[in-house]
């Protein structure tokens, strides 16, 4: 069964074709980084202009790498939240669209959930029930996933995502957007024990995370200093900053995998594609003999590739969308469209 999908919930415009919710027959994604980067982030205006341009171009260009027609396509499956309202009502109307011209089922993806099915693509043998670190710019989660559509929430952020941490810290230590990329590797070079900073911890919640006091103390160490004309190592401080950061996460990931009876565990979202984080978690579950699927970079950031494979489960599962189907800012994972 072959997976036309779509994704635009921020600023890649995608599209790919998936086999059997596992094999990758075509990935083609259009970056808006390099426009975004002289504004320090994502303008969603402007996103959403490209997505219009691009669109076009990244599913035609989908579909000749899969050597396929229209007639080829068994269902379309969409990013339909969460995401920028306004990026997300490009791909989901441009699905519909298709959809209805070409007669094909469609079908509306949770983004988060698209990250988890990365994993698919990557290893054939991972299935449900196992145990999910999300990590990205707008969510970090640990989720059980229970089967292909079944999710249950365990622990989440109470305010900033990791990812979101990540860019207001590299901002402020003079690194370009994206900042995230730019801490890890600028963090190879540097002391991860030479800035003490918070692990921030949130009461009566011992699997909920809070990033926004580990950001300001990022910032105020950096203010302070050049109030004092003191130097600030941006080396040191991007690898103090990620270790703090992959120590909190994996070692209440793995605290709650073990409470809850999971020796499976995932890694998903852009942030998996964090060194730092994915050398310490692996550590720590071949400490604890835990086994750890994690995605290759290429599947980490968005794309539409992990769009397909969730949306051939959700097909699978009987799920379908018709042409009221609407784009959804925010919605929790654990909810069915």
């Amino acid at each position: 069964m072959k997976i036309l999908a779509i994704e635009s919930s921020c600023d890649e415009t995608a599209a790919a074709v998936v086999e059997d919710g596992r094999k990758v027959l075509s990935s083609s994604v259009n970056s808006q980084i390099a426009e975004h980067r002289k504004f320090g982030g994502v303008v969603p205006e402007i996103a959403s202009r490209r997505h219009t341009e691009n669109i076009c171009d990244v599913t035609r260009d989908a579909m000749q790498q899969a050597g396929v027609a229209a007639g080829d396509i068994d269902a379309i499956a969409v990013t339909a939240a969460p995401g920028l309202i306004g990026a997300l009502l490009v791909g989901v109307n441009f699905a519909k669209g298709l959809a209805l011209a070409w007669n094909k089922p469609l079908v509306a993806v949770h983004h988060i959930r698209g990250h988890i099915a990365a994993n698919y693509l990557a290893h054939p043998d991972l299935k449900p029930p196992f145990f999910c670190l999300v990590v990205s710019g707008g969510h970090t989660h640990m989720v059980e996933v229970r089967d292909y559509t079944d999710f249950h929430i365990v622990g989440r952020t109470r305010d900033d995502a990791v990812g979101e941490a990540f860019d207001k810290a590299a901002r402020c230590l003079g690194f370009s957007y994206p900042g995230g990329v730019q801490m890890d590797k600028e963090g190879q070079n540097g002391n991860p024990h030479a800035y003490k900073l918070p692990v921030p911890k949130v009461e009566g919640s011992p699997y909920d995370f809070s990033f926004s006091g580990l950001k300001t103390a990022v910032i105020n160490t950096v203010h302070n200093a050049q109030q004092k004309g003191e130097p600030v190592v941006a080396a040191d401080m991007a690898a103090s900053f990620g270790y703090t950061v992959s120590e909190l996460l994996t070692t209440r990931f793995c605290a709650a995998a073990e409470e809850f009876g999971h020796h499976t565990l995932a890694l998903a979202g852009g942030v998996a594609a964090n060194s730092t984080l994915r050398r310490r978690l692996q550590q720590e579950c071949d400490a604890k003999g835990l086994k750890l699927y994690v995605p290759p970079l290429s599947l980490c950031g968005d794309n539409a590739a992990m769009i397909a494979a969730q949306g051939y489960y959700e097909y699978m599962a009987g799920y379908r969308a018709d042409q009221s189907l609407n784009g959804r800012p925010a919605m929790e994972i654990d909810i069915q469209f």
